[in-house]
């Protein structure tokens, strides 16, 4: 009988390293959330203070209630320096779940529609083209910002992007992130009320009736394979906003294929919408008051532009083209994807027709606005 050690030591030492590593990447993903690093009560106070004014804002039926009531506490929240957080990992799950929901407005019969929206499209192009330039111009005109900032504050859309390469360019990052986000919060905001007084319709929380009747382990199923291969995907093509597109275009396709119809639970929508609400609430609390105060008051300019060239374009092209003038105000609308579509959504409006023209703006400004800013830097330079 042989004296050599068991062979099973040697067959277990390849998966020996591999454990430490498993366990340091599980840790850093967990990172984040640990107690020394995560503001738990703040978070927890943050969530209250937003549930209280999401229960107010659906008490009284105001539109988008689980996402504006949130919101708006928390915004005022964080001005007068309340003890409350939201830390942006907060954020990508429940966008998962809005990119699910949205996608299952996408119905078979949606193909042979496509080209029809060819026109509206080109429209979107020049939309982008001129809110940016009244935009840019109020932003060095009126609030004196220099041209580096002005001109990445004012393009319409992409907060992230636009506020890496302001600073790249020498912008004041700060000033063109907080410009943004107070776009994003007024225009969400105003948007819904403006629909509704327009419309004579109620907007609800969005989260629509089709596929009530989708057995829950069918249900629960499809929103897995649409979130996890979605985010898969979405940073594997590296989408813009991969953990909202990304969902968003496996579900649209299972939906489009007719296999099912199912919706996420109405529960976890309301959750998602009081999460996200709360988050951009508090992006205002580090920030100091007054300088809260002024960039708010400067933005409610450039809000009050954007709008009105928005209901300019939808009416116009809602005049030369079959779509209505609400679809296409929800359109072209510089507010966030998720929002407008979500309001889409309560509306009954066609969600793949809004959400399909907020991909295209994105887009548009991400490809252009670097190259139309060194052209520009260009002949700035010669005309000096």
């Amino acid at each position: 009988m042989s004296d050599k050690p068991a062979s099973h030591h040697s067959g277990a030492s390849p998966t020996q390293p591999a454990s430490p590593r498993y366990r340091r990447a599980l840790a850093s993903s967990l990172g984040p959330f640990k107690r020394e690093r995560f503001p738990y009560r703040k978070f927890i106070t943050a969530l209250a203070l937003g549930g209280a004014g999401g229960s107010l804002f659906a008490h009284f039926s105001l539109p988008l209630a689980w996402m504006l009531g949130p919101m708006t506490f928390c915004t005022i929240g964080a001005l007068l320096k309340a003890p409350i957080a939201a830390p942006s990992i907060v954020r990508p799950p429940m966008i998962i779940v809005i990119g699910v929901l949205l996608g299952s407005g996408f119905r078979p019969d949606l193909i042979g529609h496509l080209a029809d929206w060819i026109p509206t499209l080109l429209g979107l192009v020049l939309f982008v083209a001129v809110s940016a330039v009244l935009c840019i111009t109020y932003f060095r005109v009126v609030a004196g910002f220099d041209w580096v900032t002005a001109y990445f504050s004012g393009m319409p859309g992409g907060l992230v992007v636009m506020t890496v390469l302001g600073e790249e360019r020498g912008g004041d990052g700060g000033m063109i992130a907080l410009v943004h986000a107070a776009r994003i919060l007024l225009v969400v905001m105003t948007l819904p009320f403006l629909v509704e007084w327009l419309s004579g319709e109620t907007i609800t929380s969005g989260t629509g009736t089709a596929g009530a009747g989708t057995p829950f382990i069918e249900g629960a199923f499809w929103f897995l394979v649409s979130a996890v291969l979605g985010v898969i995907i979405g940073r594997l093509l590296r989408f813009p906003s991969p953990e909202m597109i990304g969902p968003m275009t496996v579900s649209a396709a299972i939906h489009l294929s007719g296999v099912t119809h199912f919706v996420p639970p109405y529960g976890l929508v309301i959750a998602a919408q009081l999460v996200l609400g709360t988050v951009i609430g508090c992006r205002f609390r580090s920030t100091p008051p007054a300088t809260v105060l002024k960039v708010m008051l400067l933005s409610l300019g450039s809000t009050v532009i954007l709008l009105t060239v928005t209901y300019g374009f939808a009416y116009t092209i809602g005049h030369f083209t079959r779509f209505d003038a609400l679809a296409l105000m929800l359109a072209y609308s510089p507010g966030g994807l998720t929002e407008m579509s979500l309001v889409a959504l309560s509306l009954q409006v066609e969600v793949a027709f809004v959400a399909t023209h907020h991909i295209a703006r994105i887009l548009i400004v991400l490809i252009t606005s670097n190259t139309a800013f060194g052209l520009i830097s260009r002949f700035r330079k010669r005309k000096i």
